[in-house]
Formats: structure tokens, C-alpha cells, sequence
């Protein structure tokens, strides 16, 4: 995972009744406000699926960079596994779990890539090292010892000494487009509410369906 950041949203995602809301970025926001406030590590943590070219899934944590009405964000190295694979099958499931708050939310939709600018402006948020990191790090490649990494993270480190630190080209951001997002209440006696918002596209409007735990 990358190292952490502030995550802000749009004034308009104010929160909701769990069982009233009718716009799952509002609940998605007071929930997520909720686990920041609850949640002692890394609230922004959540579960990335994907599948690879013979369609076996592969799943990993990464960190929620941002969301708005577009979708959810994150950032990789595009070479990665999860970049190679998104390449090849854009579209994916998030899933958040929030232990402290006893919720869990669900996601999945297609995805896309983030304008450059986009990316940019993140990446210089990054603390230096993990600039550096990016540009020393051929992530999920094969490494023959620590020793070869740190010496890569020396090198790049000696390479940017003055100035500022470039975003490399081969990493970016991805954005998850939700065409359902599930909500999930943790109930005594395993009598759970899930609420699950659906959409045709990303045009439609939103459906609410109540389901059995």
C-alpha cells in the first residue's frame, strides 16, 4: 500500500439514514466519516479484486486515494500484477470492512484511468521517499535480495537530490465507476442489514433492493 494521505470529499456527500438514504455516495460519505473518526489504522484500507487472463481472480489491499460522483481512486505502478490485469479486464470489486463500526460496503463497476493532471497533483502530495520509492520499485517483479532494493532506492535517491521529484511514467491512478454498491450493518444474532444501490449505467438512476442477510 501507499503511504497514507488525507482523503477530502465534495461538500454535497452529506450523510443519511442507513435504512432511508437513496444515494449511495451520501451514505458511502457519513460511513466513511464514521470509520475515520472509529477505525484506529488506515480507514481508507479496502479489499481490490481483479482477474487475470484465464479469469482466476486475485485480490489485494490497497488505499482509497479520493471518491466522488465519478467513482473510487487509487494509485499503482501500472506494471504491477493488478495494473497488467486491469489492462487487460477493466473492471473490478472493492470491498471496504470497517471492524470497529460492525459495517461492511461492497463495490463493483468498471474501470478507467485517471487523467494525468490527475495523477500528478496526487503524486506531489507523496512524501519524497515514496516518490523515490515509485521510481525504484519495479512492483511485483522478481527480487533477487533487500540488498537490490535498497541499493535501486539509493541510486534514485542520488538521482533526485535537488528539486522535485517527478511522477514516473508507468504509475498512475484508477478509478472504480460503482454500477453497485452494497451496504452492510452487522445485526445481533446474525440478522444483518444489507441495503445494495444498482444502476443500468452510469446515466441511470440509482435502485434500492433491501436483502436477507
Amino acid at each position: 500500500m501507499s503511504d497514507a494521505a488525507s482523503i477530502e470529499h465534495p461538500a454535497w456527500l452529506t450523510g443519511g439514514d442507513f435504512t432511508e438514504a437513496d444515494q449511495p455516495l451520501r451514505l458511502f460519505a457519513a460511513w466513511f466519516a464514521d470509520a475515520r473518526r472509529s477505525e484506529p489504522v488506515n480507514p481508507e484500507a479496502m479489499t481490490l479484486s481483479t482477474v487475470d487472463a484465464s479469469g482466476m481472480p486475485d485480490a489485494r489491499m490497497v488505499l482509497m486515494k479520493g471518491f466522488d460522483e465519478r467513482g473510487f481512486v487509487f494509485y499503482t505502478n501500472l506494471d504491477s500484477t493488478k495494473g497488467k490485469e486491469l489492462a487487460g479486464a477493466p473492471k473490478a470489486a472493492l470491498t471496504f470492512y470497517w471492524k470497529s463500526l460492525q459495517r461492511q460496503v461492497r463495490l463493483r463497476g468498471t474501470v478507467e484511468a485517471v487523467a494525468s493532471e490527475e495523477a500528478d497533483a496526487y503524486f506531489a502530495t507523496r512524501s519524497r521517499m515514496a516518490q523515490i520509492g515509485a521510481w525504484a520499485s519495479k512492483q511485483s517483479a522478481e527480487l533477487e535480495s533487500r540488498l537490490a532494493f535498497e541499493k535501486a532506492i539509493a541510486i534514485q535517491t542520488a538521482k533526485f537530490a535537488v528539486g522535485t521529484v517527478p511522477r514516473p511514467p508507468y504509475w498512475s491512478g484508477f478509478r472504480v465507476v460503482p454500477a453497485q454498491i452494497e451496504f452492510w450493518q452487522e445485526r445481533p444474532f446474525r440478522l444483518h442489514d444489507r441495503i445494495v444501490f444498482a444502476r443500468s449505467d452510469v446515466k441511470a438512476p440509482w435502485t434500492k433492493t433491501r436483502l436477507y442477510p
